[in-house]
């Protein structure tokens, strides 16, 4: 995206992506089939979601949007099947490929950390790796999140009454009764992925709880 270069999210989400390559790299040719946190969605298809978004332009965006009739799910799901090749690790070389791009979809440059950090543990998580993402890198895809409406991903809707607390960094966010836990945990409920309400704990947490 123009203008991007000095905002510090780019060099971010380029060591989050070769790292994500290579954490895939070793994977079993059954363990690409594993089911990942985003629902419906299998390791594979996480990694092609990611492979067409690194891709996209704002004027291939649009296309697909007309190509789909406005529907955002059919566009997204189009562009996976396009990235998804029928090899997994003809799909990873060609993330790895992509993965210094500067290129996305017209929408706020936050949502480049959220997708990195999220996806990514959609993946690492069912399959057992561990993660230690720069933290105030994830705080800062937090506080965008929470911005976000239900168009992109309905992280205002999901944490609205609650304080979010971060137990590994500075972050606190919103009012309401309080809940407390790691930032990553914090993102992905926001993002809502219920696996991680394990890892948080306060009242607030009840509250997230009941949310979808």
């Amino acid at each position: 995206m123009p203008g991007a270069a000095g905002d510090g999210i780019w060099p971010v989400v380029h060591a989050g992506r070769r790292a994500l390559a290579d954490d895939l790299a070793a994977l079993r040719p059954g363990e690409w089939a594993t089911p990942s946190l985003c629902a419906g969605w299998d390791v594979h298809d996480v990694l092609a979601h990611l492979l067409g978004s690194a891709r996209t332009t704002r004027l291939r965006f649009l296309a697909g949007m007309v190509a789909a009739r406005f529907d955002f799910d059919a566009a997204n799901e189009a562009e996976l099947r396009a990235a998804r090749a029928p090899d997994p690790a003809e799909t990873l070389a060609a993330f790895r490929a992509a993965a210094g791009r500067r290129t996305g979809p017209p929408a706020p440059r936050g949502t480049r950390l959220v997708e990195l950090f999220v996806h990514g543990e959609d993946v690492r998580r069912p399959l057992g790796i561990p993660s230690d993402p720069p933290r105030e890198a994830v705080a800062r895809a937090l506080r965008s999140h929470a911005r976000s409406g239900a168009a992109v991903g309905g992280g205002r809707q999901r944490v609205a009454g609650v304080t979010l607390v971060a137990s590994d960094t500075d972050l606190r966010l919103g009012s309401g009764p309080v809940v407390e836990g790691p930032v990553l945990s914090l993102l992905l409920v926001a993002a809502g992925r219920r696996a991680a309400l394990a890892d948080l704990s306060g009242p607030g947490a009840a509250v997230l709880a009941e949310r979808p």
